[in-house]
């Protein structure tokens, strides 16, 4: 019997219709003059940097986990870490061409943003784009440190300053940051009311409408107020917004569905990901995820006289191909033989499927 090694591979068989295998036919969303980072984010080439879950804030809509709500945890995308160099792994791992910070609130831990900043810009060059968000109007003091570092800063006024957002603390923020050199503007989810920022669209770069989502720890607040989701598939919440669909038209604002995050942006972002860290045995999908069969326990697969990148062997089980594993299904049933699909580089498990 020949070895079986990683050129022969067939093509994936499973199809679109697939649990694991999803249609790649997605769209741009439907406005789309991005800020400057949101070009990267679109690539899925943005690394998203989550510097603390600290914050001064108390939205009730925040869709942030219980595991990082007022906890200061640092994340470079869904791997916790501690320092900057093993953010430079992640970024790495995805080849990384930007940076997103965002929190929690990065002002509080000011020194670490200039810490984890400087790292990814020696490292990577100027050309590494970093934005920051924030939920209060930085100060000078606030600013200064972050010069060179961060590119372009994404400020969240409360709601309850929409109204006259003119004569706030926040308007006179963006007239700093963009004399200090900042790229400026403001990130709002999709409430009722968003028309109020027209009169100020001449003043900062950009406007980011996200659109509002449910969260674990936001759902008891959306029922309460009586919110609901849009579709029964979609996180996303529906919110009536027919009185400002002229401004959704304007040249500085940009609407960021819920589906587009998904479909296209962390999907683009785990097919980077995917490519780099794929092990030969493991199949890429069109989502990004990665598929490999299971076999738990010590089985002897030596008469497969499988080439060693076909094959990785733990104390308690053999991870292998997918397609080798359905042509031997029959002798290894004892083994209780199953498929995983996971996100890439050792991430969260989707679904364990049975065979």
């Amino acid at each position: 019997m020949d070895e079986i090694s990683s050129d022969d591979k067939p093509p994936n068989t499973f199809g679109t219709s697939c649990t694991f295998c999803k249609s790649s036919d997605v769209v741009s969303p439907p406005l789309t003059y991005p800020a400057q980072g949101c070009t990267f984010c679109v690539q899925g080439a943005k690394m998203v940097l989550f510097i603390t879950g600290l914050c001064t804030r108390t939205c009730w809509y925040c869709p942030l986990s219980q595991e990082r709500k007022g906890q200061d945890r640092i994340y470079a995308n869904e791997h916790e870490i501690t320092s900057p160099d093993e953010s430079l792994i992640v970024a790495e791992k995805m080849s990384a061409l930007g940076t997103g910070i965002t929190g929690g609130e990065p002002f509080l831990v000011i020194e670490r943003v200039v810490e984890f900043t400087r790292v990814l810009k020696e490292t990577y060059g100027n050309e590494h784009h970093i934005h920051l968000y924030s939920g209060i109007p930085p100060t000078k003091e606030d600013l200064e440190p972050i010069i060179g570092l961060v590119d372009e800063i994404r400020l969240h006024p409360p709601i309850e300053l929409w109204d006259d957002i003119s004569n706030t603390a926040y308007a006179a923020s963006v007239k700093l940051a963009r004399s200090l050199g900042f790229h400026i503007g403001f990130e709002v989810p999709s409430f009722p009311g968003i028309e109020k920022f027209e009169p100020f669209l001449t003043e900062f770069d950009f406007l980011n409408i996200n659109e509002l989502e449910w969260g674990d720890t936001n759902a008891d607040a959306m029922r309460s107020l009586g919110y609901e989701f849009l579709s029964p598939t979609s996180n996303a919440v529906f919110v009536d917004l027919h009185g400002a669909q002229k401004f959704l038209k304007e040249a500085k604002v940009h609407w960021c569905s819920s589906n587009f995050k998904d479909s296209i942006q962390l999907r683009r972002r785990l097919i980077r990901i995917a490519t780099n860290t794929a092990r030969p045995f493991d199949e890429i999908t069109e989502d990004g995820t990665i598929l490999y069969g299971v076999l738990e326990g010590n089985p002897n697969l030596s008469s497969l006289k499988l080439t060693k990148d076909m094959y990785t062997r733990y104390h308690d089980r053999i991870e292998l191909a997918w397609w080798i594993l359905e042509d031997i299904i029959s002798d290894v049933s004892s083994y209780n033989p199953h498929l995983i699909e996971r996100y890439p580089d050792g991430g969260h498990i989707l679904e364990v499927i049975p065979l």
